[in-house]
């Protein structure tokens, strides 16, 4: 097993590997039940700053719930690791650059060496903070996702990018200006008519200093309007929220109710998913 991964639980250690898929080389960290059956996946993308490493709890619940995982660097973080992509200013590049990625990472699961392990029938998937934004600017463009829950993050880029007084509240202003041409291009809440309505499930803390709920909840109850218009039930938008939890910056995992927000996911994912659970993991 690779370095990157010594400090994995050993559940998750024995049933991950490193690869780089897709068109451009995404690195990528698979986690799969067992390596022997068919199990749904879920494509998941971390925060700005940090990898996909991150959060290791999160990838042996799924794979003991029977769910695979394939959990990608950003453009600029992890195995690609540059600083220049890491800012505020490059925050645009980086979430478009993300978008166009996803779709080359998933058919290369369809490749021969991997045995149709990974049931492409049955794919969710999810981001926390600037990974959630890529996860909803996607779902305004047609796909198979099944399901998608986001962390943190918001579906309104011109309430983060550009708040009015209100919205800004105690909430220092975005470190960079951007053309708000470029921010509409990758905000989901300027494409929400092309959306088509799957479940989906927010997670969030109501004091998030880096990305409000105020905008968040927005955008969420505007996407259940979406759903009610097209004939669609609007409780298949839902979100959990707590007023704090002692994270950092209350956006850093949710603290004291990490262990209820990763078990809230997971029992959303085999909802939708349908997994098998595995016989022991």
């Amino acid at each position: 097993m690779i370095d990157r991964f010594a400090q994995f639980p050993r559940a998750l250690a024995e049933r991950s590997e490193r690869r780089r898929l897709g068109p451009a080389g995404t690195p990528t960290l698979l986690a799969h039940p067992d390596w022997e059956t068919p199990a749904p996946v879920v494509l998941w993308m971390h925060g700005r700053t940090v990898n996909k490493e991150l959060d290791p709890g999160r990838y042996v619940r799924w794979i003991r719930a029977g769910i695979a995982a394939c959990a990608v660097d950003l453009p600029g973080h992890g195995e690609r690791h540059d600083p220049s992509m890491q800012g505020p200013e490059r925050s645009l590049d980086m979430l478009a650059q993300m978008r166009r990625e996803i779709d080359g990472v998933l058919e290369a699961l369809r490749a021969p060496e991997f045995h149709g392990l990974f049931d492409l029938s049955r794919v969710g998937i999810g981001g926390m903070s600037a990974g959630g934004m890529v996860t909803l600017r996607r779902l305004c463009d047609p796909h198979t996702f099944l399901c998608a829950s986001v962390e943190g993050t918001t579906g309104s880029l011109r309430s983060l990018y550009f708040p009015t007084q209100e919205e800004t509240g105690t909430r220092a202003p975005w470190a960079v200006s951007h053309d708000p041409a470029a921010v509409a291009e990758v905000d989901p809440s300027t494409h929400l008519n092309s959306w088509r309505p799957i479940p989906l499930l927010a997670l969030h803390s109501e004091a998030d200093a880096v990305v409000p709920w105020a905008g968040q909840h927005r955008f969420l109850k505007s996407l259940q309007e979406h759903y009610q218009a097209r004939g669609h039930d609007p409780s298949l938008v839902r979100w959990v929220t707590w007023p704090g939890t002692g994270a950092p910056l209350e956006h850093a995992g949710f603290g004291r109710y990490a262990n209820d927000a990763k078990n809230a996911q997971t029992e959303f994912f085999q909802t939708h998913l349908r997994p098998t659970p595995p016989q022991a993991v």
